[in-house]
């Protein structure tokens, strides 16, 4: 039990000399500050030899024994810059007070100034070399500048003071990042008189300002009664104008009314026309089908079988004729044959007819009874029905003799003569 109690302890002091020998071997640097490894010889990029090597914010090991570490600090360090009785330009003594802030450089080339210059150095000792060297490019600057410049643009000489004092800053190693003139004063009052003369040029430029701007106010006000007198002038007038604009406008668009209303008028009136026109072009159309349908087709038709039927009864009319003309010819062959007596022939061929036609002249006289009445006239009397009886004989001899008046021929002689001629009888027997 007591060897494991010495086991533990030996290991636990091996572990507390390793992490001893871990943190004396491990060398970690905060952002703060410059950790400067010195010991042994190492080259530059410059070519030259130092015995140190820098660590910014970071970490390295060191060999112990051979080489020891110092820290140098990055923080600012506040400086009062003062100078008194420091001669500007023109031989004007003055009094500055002003505030900077410097700090060690971090730079490539710049540190290895602060370091050879500082390690291991108090920080009031920095504030003094670091004071010195700027209260001395202070009284270099003043003496290029008046004391108008120094106080009226101070600006302009804390500028010019940080550009004359950069180089000497770096040159040591040390960094300026600000620098303020907080007060400019002198024990001649110059700078007072300065003012009180400023002031009473400033008084005087006022003065002389007030009165030309009172004088600029009232030409001013002047000119702007002027302007505002023209420009009611100018606007009355366009006003007139765009009055006489607007009537002449209205009248334009008055006359434009009347005449797109008349337009309108005429416009609708010929629709109106076009419309009746196409209407009457329809119902003429209209009418020319209805009459085409009712009228003309069936005229047509009707014309078709007109012409079928003349040419129809044409043909009949046709054959007929060539019938008749047979007939004709076969006659005439007879009638020739027959020589002299020829003529009596044809008469008495149409005799038939001629006595038809002359009786067909009183076929619509419808003799219903014949009343003779005896006037008991004459010697004897009773004699009105032999007169009746002896008219007979007398109305065919008439007839016979308008025959004769209209053909030539005598029909009472053909008949006799036709009783004694034996050609004529066979011609008769013939035809029957």
């Amino acid at each position: 039990m007591e060897w494991l109690v010495f086991v533990a302890a030996f290991l636990v002091v091996i572990v507390l000399v390793a992490v001893l020998a871990i943190k004396s071997l491990v060398i970690i640097c905060p952002p703060n500050e410059v950790a400067v490894i010195s010991g042994r010889t190492r080259g530059l990029n410059d070519g030259r030899t130092v015995g140190y090597r820098v660590i910014k914010g970071g970490r390295t090991i060191r060999i112990p024994i051979l080489e020891s570490v110092e820290y140098m600090s990055l923080n600012t360090i506040p400086i009062d810059v003062s100078v008194n009785n420091a001669y500007s330009k023109g031989a004007i003594p003055l009094d500055v007070q002003g505030v900077a802030n410097i700090k060690v450089s971090s730079r490539e080339g710049v540190l290895e100034n602060s370091v050879e210059r500082f390690l291991g150095a108090d920080p009031a000792y920095i504030q003094q070399i670091a004071k010195e060297n700027l209260e001395a490019n202070l009284r270099g600057v003043l003496s290029t500048l008046t004391p108008e410049e120094v106080n009226e643009d101070r600006l302009k000489f804390a500028q010019t003071l940080i550009d004359e004092a950069d180089d000497d800053i770096r040159t040591l190693g040390l960094e300026l990042d600000v620098l303020k003139i907080q007060n400019v004063t002198d024990q001649v009052g110059y700078l007072e008189a300065v003012g009180r003369r400023r002031t009473a040029q400033v008084l005087t430029e006022a003065r002389e300002s007030e009165a030309s701007q009172a004088a600029d106010a009232e030409e001013a006000e002047a000119e702007a009664r002027r302007r505002s007198e023209l420009a009611r002038v100018h606007a009355e007038l366009e006003i007139a104008e765009e009055q006489n604009r607007l009537r002449v406008r209205n009248a334009e668009l008055d006359a434009l009314a009347v005449a797109s209303e008349k337009e309108a008028i005429v416009a609708g009136e010929k629709a109106k026309v076009t419309a009746e026109q196409s209407l009457e072009s329809e119902r003429i159309e209209l009418q020319r089908r209805r009459l085409e349908a009712d009228i003309i087709a069936p005229a047509e038709a009707e014309k078709q079988a007109a012409e079928l039927r003349a040419e129809g009864e044409a043909a009949s009319i046709l054959a007929d004729g060539h019938a008749n003309v047979a007939v004709l010819q076969a006659l005439t062959q007879q009638y020739q044959s027959a020589g002299p007596d020829a003529q009596n022939i044809f008469l008495l061929n149409i005799l038939p007819e001629l006595v038809e036609r002359i009786t067909a002249t009183v076929e619509g006289i419808d003799v219903d009874k014949i009343t003779v009445i005896d006037n008991g006239s004459g010697a004897g009397g009773g004699g009105a029905i032999p007169n009746v009886a002896s008219q007979m004989p007398a109305a065919v001899i008439s007839i016979t003799e308008q025959i004769e008046a209209a053909t030539g021929v005598n029909i009472l002689s053909a008949l006799d003569k036709t009783k004694s001629d034996p050609v004529i009888e066979a011609t008769e027997s013939q035809d029957l």
